[in-house]
């Protein structure tokens, strides 16, 4: 069970592999039958099997099949995702090699943890036992590939006003919680505009605040800080922090209360 994460011509490339017990001819038609597709597949989906074949989905919009050989390798666009699914013989059973291109680099843990949720749901339903795993935690599996990836730091740039540093994170939890944690925490003197919270920092900067939409149910947050005094390593070492204190309290507010 491997994942990593690459950038090639100015996209993500995210390519997850597992090895499944059932030969590829089964495998294969459990990612290319719609009644199969139903069992673990994240949308109803209906491809016509050919190159150049049209795939209906069913949260709206369509795809194209681009490469298409039973039952070793079956690709499509959805969206702007493009999958690569790779079938190879593993003994009595197979490797699997998926391949998803994207442009959203900040929300490749989303996906990541999607598909490994998806890829052994359809191995349930291979084994004739459908259903999700209930041991499975998304949070946990998307918090664990932020760290694997390197998705969990900012960047640091200068400058002509001075320096700049950014971090983008994808969240597991909903804008309204996200606000809520960021607007008990900011001084009293902080600027909010819509999901946008803005306020001064020490010794010199200042910390802005956007919450915008994000993948699946979470929100995603942007911390811009610039300033014009000393270096920006130490301001991107204050911001990695911040980010890492805000998801860390919402992690705490999603666990039930205990007496």
């Amino acid at each position: 069970m491997t994942e990593n994460l690459n950038t090639a011509d100015g996209h993500s490339v995210l390519t997850m592999e597992r090895r499944l017990k059932h030969p590829p001819e089964k495998v294969w038609r459990a990612i290319t039958e719609p009644e199969r597709l139903a069992d673990w597949f994240p949308s109803t989906m209906t491809p016509e099997l050919r190159r150049g074949g049209k795939i209906e989905f069913g949260f709206g919009g369509t795809g194209t099949v681009t490469d298409l050989d039973a039952p070793r390798l079956f690709a499509y666009t959805w969206h702007d995702h493009h999958l690569r699914w790779e079938l190879h013989p593993d003994g009595p059973g197979t490797r699997l090699v998926l391949v998803a291109t994207f442009d959203d680099h900040a929300g490749a843990a989303s996906f990541a943890s999607g598909w490994h949720i998806c890829i052994a749901t359809m191995d349930l339903a291979l084994d004739g036992r459908p259903g999700v795993d209930p041991g499975y935690d998304h949070v946990a599996l998307h918090e664990q590939f932020i760290v694997q990836f390197g998705l969990d730091a900012g960047t640091a740039e200068t400058t002509a006003d001075g320096w700049r540093v950014r971090y983008e994170r994808q969240l597991t939890r909903p804008a309204d919680d996200a606000w809520a944690v960021l607007s008990a925490q900011a001084p009293p003197d902080a600027v909010r505009n819509g999901q946008v919270l803005e306020h001064d920092t020490e010794p010199s900067g200042r910390l802005r605040w956007e919450l915008v939409e994000g993948t699946g149910h979470g929100a995603r947050v942007v911390l811009t800080h610039t300033g014009s005094e000393g270096g920006p390593d130490a301001a991107l070492s204050a911001v990695n922090a911040r980010m890492q204190q805000l998801v860390d309290d919402l992690s705490e507010a999603r666990q039930p209360a205990t007496r």
